[in-house]
């Protein structure tokens, strides 16, 4: 790690009390004095210091009340382990359903489908394939403890967000036919 004068230490110091995340003090003394630390180095550094970065807040909404039930909820109160399941959509799942239903082909069904792999990945109890309703065709998995696993197709992909759900419901659906 880059041995700092005690000017930088203070300025560094100053830069922290007005606000700066830890980029923000790895670039400026890169820009300000060429020296170039490694996030972590960085990071050594403030602590070094004793200095405290603060999380920049974003503005935030307002957060709607939910208006309390009446009636409890279908399967409410139904654990993973007492057999209830439901195939009923919660509101959140039918909004986005809804909202997307113009990108449904033709005949309403989804496009996601969900396969079980013939020979399973070593360490895994079950794995297969999902094919999203962009064509995008990723891998899944569950291990022992039971966690679902999702391998992605590239890099940083994001699913659709309708077709989540739809994957979990299939995939839920698959592995109780098949005896999981």
């Amino acid at each position: 790690m880059a041995q700092l004068s005690e000017e930088q230490k203070k300025t560094v110091t100053q830069w922290v009390a007005e606000g700066a995340s830890l980029n923000e003090v790895q670039d400026r003394l890169k820009r300000e004095f060429d020296i170039t630390l490694t996030y972590l180095d960085a990071r050594l550094l403030v602590m070094e210091l004793g200095l405290k970065i603060q999380e920049k807040k974003q503005a935030e909404e307002p957060k709607p009340e939910d208006p309390a039930p009446e009636e409890p909820m279908p399967g409410a109160g139904a654990g993973p382990d007492d057999g209830a399941y439901s195939d009923e959509l919660t509101e959140a799942e039918a909004e986005l359903l809804q909202d997307d239903a113009e990108m449904l082909p033709e005949g309403g069904a989804s496009m996601l489908s969900v396969s079980l792999d013939a020979i399973t990945v070593p360490g895994t109890m079950v794995s297969g394939k999902v094919t999203f309703s962009d064509g995008k065709t990723g891998g899944w998995y569950v291990d022992q403890f039971g966690r679902l696993g999702l391998q992605p197709p590239e890099p940083g992909y994001q699913p659709p967000p309708t077709d989540i759900p739809a994957f979990q419901r299939e995939l839920d659906r698959l592995l109780r036919q098949r005896g999981y």
